[in-house]
């Protein structure tokens, strides 16, 4: 349809509109949308002149401004007069503007793609929420939540297709900066007494506000966009009845399947900083129980997972600061998990997070890095300890030692950590955590898909080495009390348990000419498999 539309006024291109090249289209671009702005304040607004000018602008350029074809996607929709009552209707102009957006942005770049479907992702999100809140037949509930997750599939594959197709773009260096402040992007969409954030629901404050401070960076808000639909996705999922501990585990085996697939740095800064928060923003969508499985989902996957696009010489691109900076947000997400499982008895699940931190190259990371800014080999400031409490304790007193550490974004969690780190010295000392023998199998699963040298061989066996992994991690992650108990009745026959596992295969075809046009239905991203648990609870030990 909108292609159709595009088609159909190719021919009103106005003659004027060469000269729209460097600082003369930027300037027309802005002044629209200063214009656009007052116009939307007014009692009575009209449209139909702007979305000529916005569509001129869009067509002016092969690879045109984020802000024209936002706004020009934004009139257009808005023109069409949607129903706003009926869910199955909201979820049809919500495919309608995605089918918009997308054809629009097929000539742009994929980061830009994707961070055009912000939009798309609040209409979605306004329409679950407003499902949740119903009080539907369960056969209508059933078709309308079949309908949403459909569509977040087919948004999420559009998004891993575009991440495919060059993620050498993930510099943001081909006209990824906006021309014009993100909040008056969003005054586009949302009323004028509604506030911005609410714009990105599914992110929290921390993370709005670092996109402000990067000055509309167009990547880190495709990364936005990504972390948004991903936990719409997961989210959903809590809807489908599924038992606590199969749940757990499909949700877990996705989302390291996913951020492996989109090899998108950004998308994993998002989670990240969302873990830092106390709440997840998931409130309107998940009950407290279920928001506590998920933020345990999302530790497993960012600190069991050692993702091979993290590698410094993969994100040469980015400034190092930022890198240092994400390297210690990740490091005091890994001890606010560690400390969080120890206080709540789950001490295997934090041995295994000090395990992998460990053994992982962000601790190496962290601890050559700070090691060239010491002038000198001091050995009354050398590390003791690789585990998270032990590297912060380390950190901290270096700094007590004159040398800058934590930025100024991580000076509240700072705070914290010198309380912390503090009171737990008369408790129990940070290395003996280190100390602590952990199971010869306990492992976390090592991404290796950006290794170019041996991708093919390496891809073959991908989906096998993310089984295993999981094996592993669910019969390293068993009750302590159980094993106690067993070790006390002496040994029982074996009792082999089948686990159900989901396997997706997000591998990019980037030979594909057409990938970037074709949706991807979130039914052809899975396939299922049993596989057996090698070990029963008495051999963990």
């Amino acid at each position: 349809m909108a292609l159709a539309l595009i088609d159909s006024k190719s021919s009103s291109i106005p003659a004027n509109l060469s000269p729209l090249i460097g600082e003369n289209y930027d300037l027309k671009l802005t002044q629209s949308i200063q214009n656009l702005l007052v116009e939307i304040h007014k009692e009575n607004p009209k449209f139909s002149h702007f979305i000529q000018v916005f569509y001129d602008l869009m067509q002016a350029q092969v690879d045109p401004p984020l802000e024209s074809i936002w706004v020009y996607a934004a009139l257009t929709f808005r023109s069409r007069n949607h129903p706003k009552e009926d869910p199955l209707n909201r979820i049809s102009a919500a495919k309608d503007l995605f089918q918009l957006v997308s054809a629009c942005s097929a000539s742009v770049s994929s980061l830009k793609s994707i961070a055009l479907l912000a939009p798309v992702v609040y209409e979605v999100y306004n329409v679950v929420v407003d499902l949740f809140k119903r009080d539907l037949s369960l056969k209508a509930e059933k078709k309308v939540m079949k309908a949403v997750q459909n569509l977040v599939g087919v948004v999420l594959g559009y998004a891993n297709v575009c991440s495919c197709k060059d993620l050498g773009e993930n510099d943001g260096s081909t006209g990824s900066s906006l021309i014009t402040p993100f909040e008056n992007l969003i005054r586009v969409w949302m009323n004028s007494n509604e506030g911005s954030e609410f714009f990105l629901p599914l992110v929290s404050s921390d993370v709005f506000r670092g996109h402000s401070e990067r000055e509309g960076d167009a990547g880190y808000l495709a990364g936005v966009v990504i972390a948004e639909v991903f936990l719409l996705k997961l989210c959903l999922n809590f809807k489908l009845g599924t038992s606590t501990k199969e749940l757990e585990m499909e949700l877990r085996t996705w989302a390291i399947a996913s951020i492996t697939g989109f090899q998108n740095f950004y998308l994993f800064e998002v989670l990240v900083r969302m873990l830092l928060e106390k709440t997840l923003p998931v409130t309107s969508l998940l009950s407290s129980e279920d928001e506590v499985l998920l933020r345990q989902v999302l530790y497993d996957a960012i600190i069991l997972v050692e993702y091979s696009f993290l590698n410094p010489e993969r994100v040469i691109h980015l400034p190092a600061e930022r890198m240092k900076s994400i390297a210690m947000k990740r490091l005091i997400v890994t001890h606010e998990a560690v400390e969080y499982f120890r206080e709540h008895g789950d001490q295997r699940r934090a041995i295994s997070y000090v395990t992998a931190f460990s053994s992982s190259q962000l601790s190496s990371q962290i601890i050559k890095w700070v090691k060239n800014q010491i002038p000198e080999d001091d050995g009354a400031i050398r590390s003791k300890g690789t585990s998270p409490k032990a590297l912060i304790k380390w950190l901290l007193n270096l700094e007590d030692h004159g040398l800058r550490v934590f930025d100024d974004s991580m000076e509240n969690f700072r705070t914290k950590l010198v309380h912390e780190m503090s009171k737990s010295d008369s408790e129990q000392p940070a290395s003996k955590l280190d100390s602590k023998k952990v199971d010869d199998d306990l492992l976390f699963y090592i991404d290796n898909n950006g290794d170019e040298e041996h991708a093919d061989e390496e891809n073959e066996k991908v989906n096998e080495s993310m089984s295993a992994a999981f094996v592993a991690a669910a019969h390293t992650m068993t009750s302590s009390e159980k094993r106690g108990r067993k070790r006390k009745e002496g040994k029982t026959p074996e009792k082999k348990e089948k686990i159900k596992f989901v396997k997706y295969d997000l591998r990019c075809n980037s030979d594909s000419a057409s990938g970037r046009s074709s949706f991807i239905n979130n039914d052809s991203l899975n396939s299922g498999s049993e596989v057996e648990n090698p070990l029963s609870d008495e051999d963990t030990e």
